[in-house]
């Protein structure tokens, strides 16, 4: 053997080491290797799934902005009816109170036309005992000519009232 080498030794640690490489590699490296790109798989799923999400949440959010959109003009235009609703009860109430000041107007100068006849009255009644009263008196104290003159004047009074 030249240089002290035997050959022999070398095939066997070669075959050792060979062995050693190959243990490592099904016990080692091929496992890490295959939970490696499960865990790739897993996180592009996650990520793809993720992704799905967000567009779908894009989309929905555009749709609750597009309602948000139409619920203002839809508010908007409640409240013109509101508005247009009050303003009309607002016209017919007025109107109501206004027929009912009229009613109470009348009302009152009924009552004060009543009560304007019912004074005539009462001063005509009085008048016509005052006149009664005085032509009595000047009946006893006078003569029958002027009592007669007296009282076509007093009907003439009462008949222009």
């Amino acid at each position: 053997m030249p240089l002290n080498i035997d050959w022999q030794q070398i095939l066997l640690h070669l075959l050792n080491f060979v062995i050693l490489a190959g243990g490592l590699y099904f016990l080692l490296y091929k496992p890490v290797e295959d939970f490696i790109s499960k865990r790739e798989a897993y996180y592009a799923d996650r990520q793809k799934d993720s992704d799905r999400r967000n567009e779908e949440s894009q989309a929905l959010k555009a749709e609750y902005e597009e309602k948000l959109g139409h619920a203002d003009e839809e508010i908007r235009a409640r409240k013109k009816e509101a508005a247009a609703e009050l303003e009309k009860a607002i016209r017919a109430r007025n109107a109501e109170a206004e027929a009912q000041a009229k009613e109470i107007i009348e009302q009152a100068e009924k009552a004060a036309q009543a009560r304007r006849d019912k004074a005539l009255e009462d001063s005509n009644r009085d008048i016509r005992k005052l006149a009664i009263d005085a032509v009595e008196k000047l009946a006893i104290s006078s003569d029958s000519e002027a009592l007669d003159k007296f009282l076509d004047e007093a009907e003439r009074e009462v008949r222009h009232d």
